[in-house]
């Protein structure tokens, strides 16, 4: 056995090496191949036992091809948007066409474009499957099966529009104001706006809608008399400048409370002892007002007239001031009428801010609700603004109350959601489409003392546009793109891992398919569960290294000559043996 047993053994060596360079033949073919996989060859050896030390029976050799699929491509640079490429762990899902009837495979390679049915196919013909998005961007229940997977799809029969669902302003308003006369709250429905501000934004139809915004300055909602004199001063003489007559008197009382008597009296002192106080400049009974009468404040407004409040606004039926002439008409000489002043009910059908009352908790109603209010250290009785937001056919939408704070930022509470937000909701537009809602960012308005300023604008939305391209990105989305500037994302490609692809069974077109020793498909999201990343506009090239593979072309060259020579030599030495006479 042992002379025929080496030519059996040299044998083996000629089939093992030739195998050896089919497998090397074909891994230098596909070296431009995109997503291709190396295989090698793994020699292994084939033994007889003998049960004789004495004597030794050859063995043979024989080969099995290991594929190197976990071993990573180089990534090159594409123009396509629709090109993707996997860095680290996994696979695009393929089919070999859209029927739900045909085998998953798993594939590299990533030169998809869309074929004329819409349909994302890659240079072997496979379309790509994937994830469908729901509205909000979500993904299907099912999603870790395969049955969740649909063909990636990207045919548009039309264009795409983009209704504005949010917007965003910063306004600085102008703490002084003098434009327009500062008015009560009351009065501001009426009354011309100090500034306007108009912004475009889109409706379920892609046309555009311009929404106006006005801001009135009023002296906010609390109970205010104001005086129809102005260009007023602290040091204003209410007998030498304004001809009051020595001795009159008038009352301020808060919410039906005991009457504070002012008297008009060049002296500064008492003539009848009746009086509080008595008062000879403007800025006497100012100052009075704010030390000695609790719920009160007073001051000079931006046009120089008398202002005195009720400091509380929340609202309630007890919170007025009165005032009255005692005697004389001394409320007459300063501008004043001689009457009961109640709060203005901001909890209202005219007023979208929702009941003071409710603060801390968010304006239910639109507007948001004032975080600091009476006798908090930043609240600023005179930092009120009526904003009116009007339809384009001069409708109102919606009217709410403003305040900032003293260091000029908005008087506001954050909602759940940490915005500051004027919520307009079921806007009509009179043209068919859908009902609206917008909600406004606001949380970048200032009031400071300079001109009305316009910082920036913007809107979410979009006209009618035509599609303009599709593209992957690096979470595995496939983004269509729009002339208008729209977005919509339609799909999300998962990647698809296994226990040990280096088992996956290879199919023509650079492609795998599960089999036992691959395990089953995990299907994940980019970037998580293990998987790698999706790489736009790059394609994983062959992971076939050409000097290697001539390295190992001649190693086994050589080893078949070697072979040869055994079966050569074995050949020699049966003739000899043949040639031996008895």
């Amino acid at each position: 056995m042992g002379l025929f047993g080496s030519l059996f053994t040299g044998v083996s060596a000629l089939f093992a090496q030739s195998q050896n360079t089919a497998i090397i033949a074909n891994n230098i073919a596909n070296v431009n191949t995109t997503g291709f996989k190396r295989s090698e060859a793994a020699f292994e050896s084939l033994v007889t036992s003998q049960s004789r030390l004495t004597t030794y029976s050859p063995g043979t050799v024989t080969v099995r091809r290991q594929q190197r699929v976990k071993q990573q491509g180089a990534l090159q640079q594409t123009a396509s948007g629709t090109d993707a490429s996997v860095s680290g762990n996994g696979f695009f899902p393929i089919k070999r066409g859209a029927d739900s009837q045909q085998e998953y495979l798993y594939t590299r390679a990533g030169q998809f474009s869309e074929d004329s049915q819409g349909l994302l196919r890659n240079a072997a013909g496979f379309v790509l499957y994937a994830w469908p998005l729901s509205t909000d961007g979500s993904l299907p229940a099912n999603q870790g099966d395969l049955t969740s997977l649909v063909p990636a799809n990207v045919a548009f029969l039309g264009g795409l529009t983009r209704p504005t669902s949010g917007a965003e302003l910063a306004i600085n308003l102008d703490s002084n104001d003098t434009s327009t006369a500062e008015v009560t709250l009351a009065s501001a429905l009426t009354s011309p706006a100090g500034f306007s501000r108009g912004i475009t934004v889109y409706d379920t139809l892609g046309s555009a809608q311009t929404l106006t915004f006005n801001f009135t300055k009023t002296y906010g909602p609390q109970a205010t008399a104001t005086s129809t004199v102005s260009n007023l001063e602290f040091t204003t003489g209410l007998i030498s400048d304004l001809g009051l007559t020595d001795g009159n008197q008038f009352s301020l009382s808060i919410d039906g409370g005991a009457a504070r008597v002012y008297e008009v009296n060049t002296s500064g002192g008492a003539t009848s002892g009746t009086e509080d106080a008595a008062v000879v400049t403007i800025g006497d009974i100012i100052d009075d007002i704010n030390t000695n009468v609790v719920g009160a404040n007073a001051y000079v407004g931006n046009g120089g007239e008398i202002i005195i409040q009720r400091s509380d606004f929340t609202g309630g039926a007890a919170e007025t001031i009165t005032l009255a002439n005692v005697i004389g008409t001394p409320l007459t000489g300063l501008g004043l009428t001689a009457a009961t002043y109640a709060s203005d009910d901001l909890d209202s059908a005219t007023y979208d801010n929702g009941a003071p009352a409710d603060s801390p908790a968010y304006g239910s109603e639109g507007f948001p609700s004032f975080r600091n209010l009476p006798g908090d250290v930043l609240y600023n009785p005179r930092g009120w603004w009526q904003m009116q937001v009007m339809h384009p056919n001069g409708s109102v939408i919606s009217t709410g109350v403003l305040n900032f704070n003293g260091d000029g930022t908005l008087n506001a509470n954050s909602d759940t959601s940490g915005n500051i937000d004027v919520e307009l909701d079921n806007i009509d537009w009179g043209n068919g489409s859908e009902l609206q809602g917008i909600d406004v960012d606001i949380e970048r308005f200032s009031q400071f003392s300079g001109d009305f300023d316009v910082i920036f604008s913007d809107q979410n939305g979009a006209e009618l546009g035509l599609r303009t391209g599709v593209e992957l990105t690096r979470d595995g989305l496939v983004v269509a793109r729009f002339s208008n500037g729209a977005s919509a994302d339609l799909y999300k490609v998962p990647l698809i891992t296994f226990a040990n692809p280096n088992g996956l069974t290879e199919v023509s077109g650079t492609a795998f398919s599960e089999s036992e020793e691959s395990g089953e498909e995990n299907l994940r999201e980019a970037g998580s569960g293990g998987a790698g990343f999706v790489e736009p506009s790059t394609l994983e090239a062959s992971n076939v290294d050409l000097a290697d593979e001539f390295a190992r072309l001649i190693t086994s060259q050589r080893a078949f000559g070697a072979a040869t020579r055994t079966i050569n030599t074995v050949d020699q030495m049966t003739q000899d043996l043949l040639s031996l006479r008895g």
